[in-house]
C-alpha cells in the first residue's frame, strides 16, 4: 500500500475507463484529472453516457481504472488488493445511491450500525442513536424500511454512510428517487455534513437544484471534465450550463 501526504481528499491523474476491447470498446473515461479538498461538497454533472457515474465508481474504489491513478485520503488504490481495497472502502469511504440499500429485515438502527459490525467494532453506547438524530430519526431507530417513507430510507442511508466518519461521501443521484420535499431535506444533510464537520462530499447529480448545493461543480462531456464553476452557484446559472454544454456534444 502506497500512502502520500494527504492534501486532496480525492485525487485523479489521466484516469481512464475502457469497457470492452477492440471494435467494441468503449471509452468512459477519458485521462481525467481531479482534484478533490478535503471538507468540500463537490458536485458531478454531464449529459447521459457522460461518464458521471463510472468517474464516480472509479474514484470510489467500485471500479478500477484501466489507466491512471487513484488516490483516497492519502492511499493509491492502484496496487491494493481486493481484500485491501474493500477494507479501505469499508473504513475511509461512505456511500449514498439513488436506490437506499437498506437491508429490509435489519431496523433503521441495525442498518446504521451494520457498517462498524462488519468492521468487527461494536458500536459505542448511544453511537448510532446520535448520528440517527443527526438525520432527524432517533425516534424511529425500531422502524424497519417498509415502515419509512423513501425520504426517511435515504437520511438513515446517510447516516449508516457517515457513521464511520469516512474521508469521503460518494452520493450517486442521492435525491432521484425523492420527492421535492425529501430531496431538499437529504440536500440540507449532506450540506451540513459538510459545514459542521468537515465531510468531503462528492455527488454524481443531473439536477441543477441539487448541484447548487455545493461548493464546486464539475461537468462531463465524452468522459472528460470539460467545465467547472468554482464557487457557490445558483441553479438557474447551473441549468443554463447544463443546457450549452447538452447542445454543444449533440
Amino acid at each position: 500500500m502506497t500512502i502520500t501526504t494527504i492534501d486532496t481528499a480525492v485525487r485523479l491523474r489521466a484516469v481512464s475507463r475502457i469497457y470492452g476491447t477492440g471494435d467494441s470498446a468503449v471509452t468512459a473515461l477519458d485521462a481525467v484529472d481531479v482534484d478533490i479538498a478535503p471538507g468540500t461538497f463537490t458536485a458531478v454533472m454531464g449529459p447521459s453516457g457522460s461518464g458521471k457515474s463510472t468517474l464516480l465508481h472509479c474514484a470510489a474504489g467500485l471500479d478500477r481504472a484501466t489507466a491512471g491513478q487513484v488516490v483516497i485520503d492519502g492511499v493509491h488504490l492502484g496496487g491494493l488488493s481486493e481484500r485491501a481495497l474493500t477494507r479501505l472502502r469499508r473504513d475511509r469511504v461512505g456511500f449514498v445511491f439513488q436506490a437506499f440499500n437498506l437491508i429490509p429485515a435489519l431496523t433503521a438502527a441495525q442498518n446504521v450500525a451494520l457498517p462498524l459490525r462488519l468492521a468487527g467494532r461494536k458500536p459505542a453506547a448511544g453511537e448510532v442513536t446520535a448520528m440517527l438524530a443527526e438525520v432527524g430519526l432517533a425516534d424511529r431507530a425500531g422502524h424497519r424500511p417498509g415502515e419509512l417513507s423513501g425520504g426517511q430510507q435515504q437520511r438513515v442511508a446517510i447516516a449508516r454512510a457517515l457513521v464511520t466518519r469516512p474521508a469521503v461521501l460518494f452520493a450517486d443521484e442521492p435525491t432521484g428517487a425523492l420527492d421535492a420535499t425529501s430531496g431538499r431535506e437529504v440536500l440540507r444533510l449532506l450540506r451540513a455534513a459538510v459545514d459542521r464537520h468537515g465531510q468531503t462530499v462528492v455527488m454524481v447529480t443531473h439536477d441543477p437544484f441539487a448541484a447548487a448545493h455545493a461548493d464546486r461543480v464539475l461537468f462531463l462531456a465524452d468522459g472528460r471534465v470539460v467545465d467547472e464553476l468554482a464557487g457557490p452557484a445558483g441553479a438557474p446559472e447551473i441549468a443554463l450550463r447544463t443546457a450549452e454544454l447538452e447542445e454543444a456534444v449533440r
